[in-house]
């Protein structure tokens, strides 16, 4: 089979994480007889400095062509530290997904059982968590009306929905429920946002068409709750942009680090995998950037935007061979041997 995938690497540690992840997929073609066109194009920070724009047109023609797009991560602290500054890169992330189509997020957080305790959570808290966030990501607040007025001294951030919008993410939700435990949960603040009592009645309209699934709707603020108490009472949870952002970072955690959660961002023309952490500058350059989430980003990307499960199982169990063997970067090894980002992908690799 022939893959045509383009290659962003982004900024920080985004260049390193996904050499990792280009060697496992190379591996994965070698093993099952598939070929990789990879097309690399640039975003972010390092789009800015080589042409000005985070998110040039170029790099969304390739990623139009590609079937799937594997992406790094976006950030650097020159702009973090600098407020005026006019042109970021987190705007080609935006811009990116609005173009795309990019309109749902999918983040899954599970544990794995040699890393258990790394989880800063009680092990009876945690054991059996496996659920999935479906957020809504080129709506709401990110994208709606904002400015400064009074002279700079008032801010506005305007939270916009349509139904239409609401509707394509709990489609999916309710899809992605019936292949699991038929469990969905919608998460709003309808006590107090008109945005979120939109989303209420529309789910609410939606529930005949799926009989089988059971629905629940919860405020966000009791959800980061549970979310630490009893994140293994959940399955699938939808919720919009900005709520959504805040509860996958949170989850993230459970698992003992964000370096090992993968996601996939879905929409009208074609579907981007990522890590779900973020560039890392301290870190860039040093190899020592914990490249699993990459890794299994890819491994979503050969499940979902190709249909090949076998591969993207024989990638999943290399990766939990690697965390029971040890053969982890600082972030997991504790007081045993931390071995280097591209340690760690030679040895995933070679494994396969």
């Amino acid at each position: 089979m022939k893959l045509n995938i383009a290659l962003l690497a982004g900024d920080g540690i985004g260049p390193e994480v996904i050499a990792q992840a280009v060697k496992v997929c190379d591996a994965i073609a070698t093993k099952f007889n598939h070929e990789i066109n990879w097309t690399p194009a640039l975003t972010g920070a390092a789009a800015i400095d080589a042409c000005g724009e985070p998110y040039p047109d170029e790099t969304h023609e390739i990623c139009l062509k590609a079937d799937a797009v594997l992406f790094g991560s976006i950030g650097h602290p020159k702009y973090d530290n600098d407020p005026s500054a006019k042109v970021r890169p987190e705007q080609g992330l935006l811009k990116m997904r609005k173009k795309l189509g990019l309109f749902a997020n999918i983040r899954p957080t599970f544990t794995f059982p040699s890393l258990i305790d790394n989880s800063p959570l009680k092990r009876e808290r945690i054991e059996g968590t496996d659920l999935v966030f479906l957020r809504e990501l080129t709506g709401g607040i990110y994208f709606g009306e904002k400015g400064r007025k009074d002279d700079g001294e008032t801010a506005f951030d305007t939270c916009t929905y349509t139904r239409a919008e609401v509707i394509r993410l709990a489609k999916k939700g309710f899809e992605l429920a019936m292949t699991r435990s038929k469990k969905l949960c919608c998460v709003d603040k309808a006590n107090v946002l008109e945005t979120s009592r939109l989303w209420r009645e529309t789910v609410q309209a939606m529930e005949k068409d799926y009989p089988e699934v059971t629905v629940s709707y919860e405020f966000v603020d009791a959800v980061a709750m549970r979310l630490v108490q009893w994140p293994n009472s959940y399955d699938v949870l939808i919720t919009e942009n900005l709520f959504g952002d805040i509860l996958t970072d949170e989850a993230s955690v459970i698992s003992g680090s964000m370096g090992l959660m993968p996601s996939a961002s879905v929409g009208e023309k074609t579907s981007l995998y990522e890590p779900i952490h973020g560039s890392y500058p301290q870190a860039t350059g040093l190899d020592i950037a914990n490249p699993l989430a990459t890794v299994l980003s890819a491994a979503m990307m050969f499940e979902d935007a190709f249909g090949l499960a076998e591969e993207a199982a024989a990638i999943r169990n290399v990766v939990n061979k690697s965390l029971e063997n040890g053969i982890v970067t600082e972030d997991l090894s504790g007081k045993n041997k931390a071995y280097k980002t591209s340690e760690v992908g030679n040895w995933l690799a070679e494994n396969l």
